[in-house]
């Protein structure tokens, strides 16, 4: 295992000697795959990985190599994923792109579906996501207005962890360089673009408190119990409610059956939301969100909307001197 230290400069800094302009941000690689502060593990892309072609490509396991059951676990599953949404953003350009946040919308569904429901009973899912228009180009931006080069991959993850809720932020950098091509497929960037909220004001330093999870050093388990999901066990609650009010008992009346199980939480703690933060419990489909399109708020791990950055996010890595230490255990 590896834990490669990327050391990075604010834009607009060209001293990396400077007091107090020297970040670092961390990954935890494996065998190629790299560790988050979740349940999700990444095998692609990797860190600084120049992009084109003709979509977006993540791979993502969604059970930390087996540790978690793939969906349904039983709705009050002490350990489970309520959801991940993944943005692509840049403070350079000032973009800030929905990839998915759990509901497909937008022209040609170019945001995409809920990633948890894809590939069913796969435990890697793969996200092809079709560049917007404004990313065609080939090579380096071309002046001050342009909106290819340096991005983040930024990864939401909102889970509980043997009966604790997380909502974590984990950004990955990689650079829009490679040739894209014009199609008439392609989105329009601004159905996709939201705001964007200094990394301050996102906070992910406080969100990932959690810290990267079950690298192959790591021994945390998970307790899990499986199911078959709300709606089934209410079908079944159901039909046994039936059962009990057709039998007659020895006085004569009647058994009266008791309720339909559980139903579909839209708190907190289900986090059945668009970003899914603590404390936000609207659901994907409330009708008070903004109307696909429209300009969102940026999220911070409280209110659970838009997208953000990590520390040192809009951050362009250093490509001499301490590029990165490597250690190995």
């Amino acid at each position: 295992m590896e834990l490669f230290n990327l050391v990075t400069i604010p834009p607009g800094n060209d001293n990396p000697s400077a007091a107090g302009t020297i970040a670092a941000r961390d990954f935890t690689i494996s065998n190629g795959q790299i560790f988050t502060p979740g349940f999700a593990v990444l095998n692609a892309p990797q860190p600084e990985t120049p992009l084109g072609g003709d979509t977006l490509h993540i791979s993502l396991d969604v059970t930390a190599n087996g540790q978690l059951p793939l969906p349904p676990l039983d709705a009050d599953s002490p350990s489970q994923i309520f959801d991940i949404t993944v943005f692509l953003y840049s403070y350079s350009t000032g973009r800030n792109f929905t990839v998915s946040n759990g509901t497909a919308a937008g022209q040609d569904d170019a945001s995409l579906g809920n990633i948890m429901e894809q590939e069913p009973g796969s435990t890697v899912k793969h996200i092809n996501w079709v560049w917007p228009d404004c990313l065609v180009g080939d090579g380096q931006p071309e002046g001050d207005d342009s909106d290819r080069g340096a991005y983040n991959i930024s990864i939401r993850q909102n889970f509980r962890l043997n009966g604790e809720d997380h909502y974590t932020i984990f950004d990955v950098p990689i650079s829009v360089t490679n040739r894209i091509e014009e199609s008439d497929d392609r989105p329009s960037c601004d159905v996709l673009t939201n705001g964007l909220l200094s990394p301050e004001d996102i906070d992910a330093e406080s969100a990932n408190a959690v810290g990267v999870l079950f690298a192959p050093d790591d021994a945390t388990e998970v307790d899990f119990e499986e199911g078959r999901g709300n709606d089934e066990e209410n079908d079944d609650d159901d039909a046994d409610d039936d059962d009990a009010g057709d039998e007659q008992d020895d006085d004569g009346d009647a058994d009266n059956g008791n309720g339909g199980g559980n139903n579909d939480n839209g708190d907190a703690a289900n986090g059945n939301n668009d970003q899914g933060g603590p404390g936000d419990g609207d659901s994907n489909d409330n009708a008070d969100d903004p109307p696909f399109g429209g300009q969102r708020e940026e999220a911070t791990p409280e209110d659970g909307l838009g997208a953000g950055a990590t520390l040192g996010v809009s951050w362009t890595l250093l490509l001499a001197g301490a590029l990165f230490n490597i250690v190995h255990f």
